[in-house]
């Protein structure tokens, strides 16, 4: 878990939001604690809460454009009268394109896919493919291959991004509307209402900055272990491929083909485990219900609150106000997303690094710098802290890959990959601790049991009655009427 619990700061290195005239945000050069929600920023700090709208407008000697001073209360009257959920997505969209087209923090800026990228990706997703048809078990799962450039990204992804963020923000907004009397909650509508409406825009800003930084990182649509994109589309970022690849000292054509595995691997076990979309961002849901809101210091700053300095309100979600539950149930919520993720992303690595090994020389040292970028923040570890106060735990990753690897040397591509046709039958956190235990354990026998089950259907389809007299000899004879009916065709 990061220091901050629900990882409401800033992206490093937070690029400022160019001609829009948004805030600086980050640390306000330097100057007092980060901004949890990217208000104030620049010189104007806390004496300017409006810094976001007005910040960076005006010519050199600071003069005022009167036409981008209209644009500025344009924008602070749509942020006030925001009437949506927890979330202003729309500011949240329009913030991560403004800071992809700025650039990356390493300079790289964003642009449209070429023709010749185009087709490099389609290719390097069909040949890789071809390669895990001989490793897993599971049928190809992409039923179309496209290269999105990082502005396509965002557009494409933020669908789930809603998905994943609104449980926490809900959480968040319903407490500040409960903290006053319930008999004092008509007389202050409009306040309340002007809070929900910055609440949804100080999500909005920050989800937005996120997003929008991670654009400049991430490779392809599974980088954070879950299908971000749309369904059956496997995709890759070009220019992002590039960046990645580049002083590794390996072809850009074993990059792009390493990094093509893994996207084609995801989506195979998204395509063809029907349950597992369900059941992660189940367990996301669940984690944000354990949320739990300190009121005592909400009920003290919407007292205190100055609708005149509204930084007043995100000083005081800065300390702290929302932590996880210490209960139980938020321990076991917070273990079976982490488990799950962690048994995706295991798998991905292991069938990647089975399918690679044979045709790329550099494909232990792929797999060993894809490691060291999630151990070191790379965009899973980053984008859940930020969002949802959730880190991966690398360590967890590296048990998960060689628990697949032992599976498929103990029980062949089939019986690893039929653990995925139910979650009961997936390792759990403790089989991580003790892999061996779990490779080794003795597996239900079920071939009696299909065999009867066969022979019933054969019975029907005859229009007589199955033999059940294997199983009466075995079980004894069930008295007329009860238990032993229930064999007997269902009757």
């Amino acid at each position: 878990m990061s220091d901050n619990p629900f990882g409401f700061g800033l992206p490093p290195e937070e690029p400022e939001d160019g001609d829009n005239g948004k805030q600086k945000g980050g640390q306000g050069g330097g100057q007092g604690p980060a901004n949890p929600f990217g208000f104030g920023g620049g010189s104007g700090g806390a004496d300017n809460p409006f810094a976001a709208l007005f910040g960076g407008m005006g010519g050199p000697g600071g003069e005022m454009n009167p036409g981008d001073l209209g644009a500025a209360f344009q924008k602070l009257g749509q942020m006030l009268s925001y009437e949506g959920g927890p979330v202003n997505w729309d500011m949240a969209k329009d913030i991560a394109r403004q800071t992809v087209a700025q650039g990356a923090p390493d300079g790289s800026k964003d642009a449209s896919v070429a023709p010749g990228e185009r087709a490099a990706v389609e290719e390097a997703v069909r040949l890789a493919d071809l390669w895990l048809d001989g490793v897993t078990s599971l049928p190809s799962g992409a039923g179309s291959v496209v290269a999105w450039s990082r502005a396509e990204w965002v557009e494409e992804t933020l669908p789930v991004w809603q998905e994943l963020v609104d449980p926490v923000a809900e959480r968040v907004g319903a407490a500040m509307g409960d903290v006053l009397p319930e008999e004092m909650q008509a007389m202050a509508g409009p306040l309340l209402g002007m809070m929900r409406s910055m609440g949804g825009a100080m999500f909005g800003t920050q989800i937005g900055q996120a997003l929008g930084t991670l654009a400049g990182e991430v490779v392809g649509s599974t980088d954070v272990g879950l299908p971000l994109g749309p369904a059956g589309k496997a995709a890759l970022l070009p220019g992002n491929v590039e960046a990645l690849g580049s002083g590794l000292g390996v072809p850009p054509e074993e990059v792009r083909l390493y990094l093509a595995l893994r996207e084609a691997a995801h989506q195979r076990l998204f395509a063809h485990v029907p349950w597992l979309r369900s059941h992660l961002f189940g367990a996301v849901e669940g984690y944000a219900r354990g949320i739990k809101v300190d009121t005592s210091k909400l009920e003290d700053a919407v007292g205190q609150l100055d609708p005149a300095h509204p930084e007043q309100l995100q000083d005081a979600l800065q300390q702290g106000m929302f932590q996880p539950e210490d209960t139980p149930e938020q321990k076991a919520a917070l273990a079976r997303l982490e488990t799950a993720l962690a048994l995706v992303e295991g798998w991905v690595d292991a069938v990647v690094h089975a399918a690679a090994a044979p045709h790329l020389p550099s494909a232990d040292a792929l797999r060993e710098t894809l490691r060291r970028r999630r151990a070191t923040g790379g965009p899973a570890e980053q984008t859940f802290a930020t969002l949802i106060g959730l880190e991966l735990r690398p360590r967890r990753l590296r048990d998960a890959s060689r628990l697949w690897a032992s599976l498929t040397d103990a029980r062949g591509l089939e019986g690893r990959d039929a653990l995925w046709s139910h979650p009961d039958m997936l390792p759990t956190a403790q089989d991580l601790d003790d892999p061996d235990g779990f490779v080794h354990r003795e597996q239900m026998d079920f071939s009696e049991l299909d065999k009867m089950l066969g022979e019933a259907a054969n019975g029907k389809a005859e229009g007589g009655k199955p033999d059940l007299t294997k199983r009466e000899t075995a079980e004894g004879d069930a008295p007329e009427g009860k238990d032993g009916d229930e064999g007997d065709g269902g009757k």
